[in-house]
């Protein structure tokens, strides 16, 4: 007896090995698997402005790692809803500190270390959680978080297709033409999260991953890239609500763990497996020594 439906997929193009140097961006599924990355062994930066949502975000982060362009004064934005503290718009609220100093310090000693990390990674990572973005009324710009300002500030819009694919592909050329010396050649593995956003409901939600899985789609076949179907498998192997945590819409831990393997699973050499099967033993064990 058949009991769900399995997702299957060919062997990953891309890969990822336990010599590679890699470099994870977007939604906080991004920060799921990338910690347990990180925790079983593989060279891994996570997340080097925080947590990310939509492509231009996404674009505009690796634009700045690039460029290694720093953070300055005029980048300093005042969080709302009370929060005396500094962050800007292109950081996660976990970024913000209690004076302009002290986050650009922060920021920009954040930075050094990730540029010099991304300069070298010859695989990232990206996973896109959303087509929906705000732009900010004043600069016109994308914001990567709206830092609990007034929701006048903002307009919301939601990225065609065509718009999607655009920033992928920007990302890919831009990292393809860098001419650093110390900038390696680099692949790519888009995903789609499995959480569902469910602010606009549920069909909302469907348009929004539907616009991201389209925008994946259209550069995949020109470009070193290739696509791992998180929120498929998330969706129908996963499809019961036993695996997702208690707001219905994040996946459980149980369901994060089964995207891991699987993704493992799809991109990790053959032989490589016994090393990550004795590195996800010594780290149980650690984790058990330090618990104790």
């Amino acid at each position: 007896m058949k009991l769900q439906t399995p997702v299957t997929d060919s062997k990953c193009k891309v890969g990822i090995s336990y010599t590679d140097k890699i470099t994870m961006l977007g939604s906080c599924f991004s920060d799921n698997i990338g910690r347990q990355l990180c925790n079983f062994g593989f060279d891994v930066l996570v997340n080097p402005f925080g947590t990310l949502y939509n492509p231009v975000s996404i674009l505009k982060s690796i634009e700045r790692l690039v460029s290694a362009r720093t953070f300055t004064e005029d980048d300093c934005i005042q969080i709302g809803a009370g929060d005396l503290r500094y962050c800007s718009f292109s950081h996660h609220t976990s970024f913000a500190r209690n004076s302009k100093e002290e986050f650009i310090t922060n920021a920009n000693n954040s930075l050094e270390s990730a540029v010099e990390h991304f300069a070298q990674s010859n695989k990232v990572i990206i996973t896109l959680g959303t087509s929906w973005c705000f732009r900010n009324n004043d600069s016109g710009e994308v914001v990567s978080n709206c830092l609990k300002r007034p929701a006048a500030e903002f307009t919301r819009e939601r990225l065609s297709v065509c718009e999607t694919a655009t920033c992928l592909k920007n990302i890919i050329d831009m990292c393809c033409a860098a001419e650093s010396e110390n900038f390696r050649h680099k692949e790519f593995i888009f995903t789609v999260s499995p959480i569902r956003h469910f602010k606009d409901g549920a069909h909302g939600n469907q348009i929004s991953k539907a616009g991201l899985l389209l925008g994946i789609e259209d550069i995949l076949e020109d470009n070193p890239a290739d696509y791992f179907p998180a929120y498929e498998i998330m969706m129908d192997e996963l499809r019961d609500y036993r695996f997702y945590a208690e707001d219905m819409c994040h996946p459980s831990q149980q369901a994060v763990d089964y995207i891991r393997e699987r993704f493992l699973g799809w991109a990790l050499p053959a032989q490589e497996v016994p090393q990550l099967e004795e590195n996800i033993k010594a780290y149980r064990h650690r984790n058990h020594i330090e618990k104790l």
